[in-house]
């Protein structure tokens, strides 16, 4: 299996799966003499860890990261820093029912097609527990990017979304409540409906937003690497997610030009940020904004019919812990991603001016 390397100049290589010993990375291309505070890295992991709410799977995993090279005395040495988080909660055989048959809009049917194998204990590879070394090599760069700020909240959970500008928005109180929605109205509504999806062994959907507060100006490339096309790669490269978008997205369709168009300032800056803080695939000092789509999770704890190994139709049903919502869980996955993204073109930005 090829394709397990994030980023050009700050890269990161996982490996691992949802059930096996345990999972990790190895991070190449960090600038040497960076001090890290760990104790922010392992906040990361907690935040995306299961079991941490009624409303997320009831998974019980510490989460806890080793660092095995690459950091002396709490900086970076300029090596490639290797990491661990153990598994320790597997069940393994809660997923012994599928072993001859393929879950609908899960990648079992795809991988056994392409690699003539699969692990079908937790998905393997394909499951979201691979996500866990994003985050901690996603803590890593948010240290590397500061002053830049990332800060992503669940925009929405179903039909329910939250209607106010994030400008208009408290950040700290993102983490205040399960679902990581920070206007406390909309989520208990959003928390409700969570709940009554999962008592019906049902899933549902919803987005997360990020904003990239303090970029400066000329982060990107063109015409290959422009930052947009980045960020849209990696969010979609997470599971579950359906959709990207930045700026204005869909909403620009509908707009004239001469409501549309960023009218500048004197200073540079623009009165309006329809953009997205990125022009011609390049930052432009505004701050950056996007909204990341997620589908409802695939297993659903209800009879359904799906299809066995060996070509014939059968009835079933999900079993297991799982999410009926991965939206809360979600959220440090895209600023990890996101923190990815802008240390790779603040790391490319530096080497374009030498």
């Amino acid at each position: 299996m090829a394709a397990n390397t994030f980023g050009n100049h700050f890269r990161v290589s996982t490996f691992g799966e949802s059930h096996g010993p345990a999972l990790g990375g190895v991070i190449d291309g960090c600038p040497a003499g960076i001090e890290l505070n760990l104790e922010l890295i392992q906040n990361e992991l907690d935040r995306r860890k299961p079991g941490q709410s009624k409303i997320t799977t009831q998974r019980k995993e510490p989460d806890t990261v080793s660092f095995l090279s690459g950091i002396f005395e709490g900086k970076t040495t300029g090596t490639p820093i290797g990491f661990v988080i153990k598994n320790t909660n597997q069940k393994s055989k809660d997923y012994s029912h599928i072993k001859e048959t393929y879950r609908p809009s899960h990648a079992d049917w795809v991988y056994d097609q392409k690699y003539g194998f699969r692990d079908y204990t937790g998905g393997g590879r394909s499951s979201a527990r691979e996500t866990v070394s994003r985050v901690v090599a996603g803590a890593i760069a948010k240290q590397i990017v500061s002053p830049m700020k990332i800060t992503a909240y669940v925009n929405q959970v179903g039909e329910i979304k939250l209607n106010k500008d994030h400008g208009a928005l408290d950040f700290d109180v993102i983490e205040n409540n399960m679902v990581r929605c920070p206007d406390p109205e909309t989520a208990s509504q959003m928390i409700d409906l969570i709940s009554s999806i999962k008592k019906k062994g049902d899933t549902i959907g919803g987005v997360v937003k990020c904003i990239i507060q303090n970029v400066p100006v000329g982060l990107g490339e063109p015409v290959f690497q422009k930052l947009h096309a980045a960020l849209g790669s990696a969010m979609l490269s997470i599971n579950a997610v359906k959709g990207f978008a930045y700026g204005s997205g869909f909403d620009a369709p509908s707009m004239l030009g001469s409501e549309h168009n960023d009218y500048f300032n004197e200073d540079g800056t623009t009165k309006t940020n329809y953009s997205g803080g990125i022009q011609g695939g390049i930052s432009n000092g505004m701050d950056i904004y996007f909204e990341v789509a997620f589908k409802p999770v695939a297993t659903i704890l209800q009879p359904y019919e799906t299809l066995t190994r060996d070509g014939s139709l059968t009835d079933t049903h999900g079993k297991g812990r799982h999410d009926p919502c991965v939206v809360p869980r979600a959220v440090p996955i895209v600023e990890a991603m996101a923190a990815l993204v802008m240390a790779d073109f603040l790391l490319l930005n530096k080497l374009s001016k030498i």
